[in-house]
């Protein structure tokens, strides 16, 4: 998780808010990284879960990510969370919570849900103040 965080602090260099996220495989190694590049890249979703998770694809040459770990430094957003279901990855774990957007247990539990076809294990609050520090960093000095 605190590699994530400090790549999430790269995001702040182009005016991104600062959120990371790593694909492990099932030996720990990463696959897949991302951290959030909407202002980079003028893409709205180019949100580090998806950025991470089309790099780990890449890497392996396919979209199942069954047997991965997501590590990411914000709870993931109802499009992440789909996005995240849609590869198939078996487990999120995630640092700092978001009370307004999140999609893994706070405002709305896609990534559990049993309504769906799929679930991911969740882990959430995981070194929640180190990645909240980039966060509140950055809202703290634009606004």
């Amino acid at each position: 998780m605190l590699e994530a965080v400090a790549s999430a602090r790269l995001a702040a260099a182009h005016a991104d808010v600062p959120v990371a996220a790593l694909v492990l495989d099932a030996a720990g190694e990463v696959i897949g990284e991302g951290r959030n590049e909407r202002e980079l890249r003028q893409d709205p979703t180019a949100h580090a879960e998806i950025l991470a998770l089309r790099a780990a694809a890449a890497a392996r040459g396919d979209w199942h990510l069954t047997d991965t770990t997501l590590v990411v430094t914000l709870e993931p957003c109802p499009m992440c969370a789909g996005a995240i279901l849609a590869a198939r990855v078996g487990v999120v774990v995630f640092g700092a919570w978001d009370e307004k957007a999140g999609a893994a247990g706070s405002m709305y539990d896609i990534l559990r849900d049993r309504r769906l076809p799929y679930r991911a294990e969740v882990y959430g609050g995981v070194e929640e103040e180190a990645c909240a520090a980039p966060l509140l960093e950055f809202f703290r000095a634009h606004r």
